[in-house]
């Protein structure tokens, strides 16, 4: 569905990326995993559109998205949630739900997608009117994947999900995000929290500086060894 073959970006003259390949299957879960500033979130920016890769190729069911402007890979399908949740802080949790469905000309299906968020997400109906700068993180989290699904997406990217978020809502999450890969889409997360993110993947990879070191389904890397001892805190997890 997904494949990135021998990428390569950066930041002027910062190499954030070196030669990464891999693939995302359809109805896959898919985790990346790493230390900070190994190139997680390079990764999902350079498919969403946010960095333009200075090698290498990007391809999207046979065909190449590299170097497409975001709203472009948006409307093939791709959603991108980010890191920091990002959302229109200003604008009522209504318009922000909207912006998710901007590129979308099925105003009637919108309307439903739009009850069907506030089902599913009982505090944002509850909030509809209120701007979203004043919501909790736990409650903008859940306002910004709310978002990315409003556009419909084949694939939904999500950036540290469960960053700064109280530990009761974590689990709450993760449970979300297993939720929408069972209901069909297809999912590639970046998540600090290793051992949790490998246990929902069936598949996931490991990047150290900008490179994948370590590939597999996500219970072969928690069974490894040097995964284990490196991310999910030695013998004792």
């Amino acid at each position: 569905m997904l494949r990135l073959e021998a990428v390569s970006a950066g930041y002027g003259r910062i190499a954030a990326l070196k030669a990464v390949s891999l693939e995302v299957r359809e109805g896959e879960l898919v985790c990346l995993i790493g230390a900070n500033g190994a190139g997680k979130s390079t990764t999902l920016r350079a498919i969403s559109g946010l960095l333009a890769p200075g090698a290498g190729r990007i391809t999207w069911q046979g065909e190449t998205i590299s170097g497409l402007a975001p709203r472009e890979v948006l409307a093939r399908g791709i959603a991108h949630c980010p890191e920091g949740r990002r959302i229109f802080p200003h604008l009522t949790v209504r318009e922000n739900l909207e912006m998710g469905a901007l590129l979308r000309r099925d105003r009637a299906a919108v309307a439903r997608d739009l009850a069907a968020m506030h089902d599913r997400f009982p505090r944002l109906a509850e909030r509809s009117r209120q701007a979203a700068g004043t919501l909790s993180g736990g409650e903008q989290q859940m306002l910004a994947i709310a978002r990315a699904l409003m556009s419909r997406p084949k694939l939904v990217m999500f950036d540290e999900p469960s960053l700064g978020l109280a530990p009761s809502l974590v689990d709450a999450v993760f449970a979300l995000v297993a939720e929408i890969r069972a209901a069909g889409t297809t999912v590639l997360m970046v998540e600090q929290n290793a051992m949790a993110a490998l246990r929902l993947a069936d598949r996931a990879y490991l990047l150290e500086t900008g490179q994948v070191v370590t590939q597999g389904t996500g219970a072969a890397l928690l069974a490894s060894p040097a995964v284990r001892d490196a991310y999910l805190g030695g013998a004792t997890a």
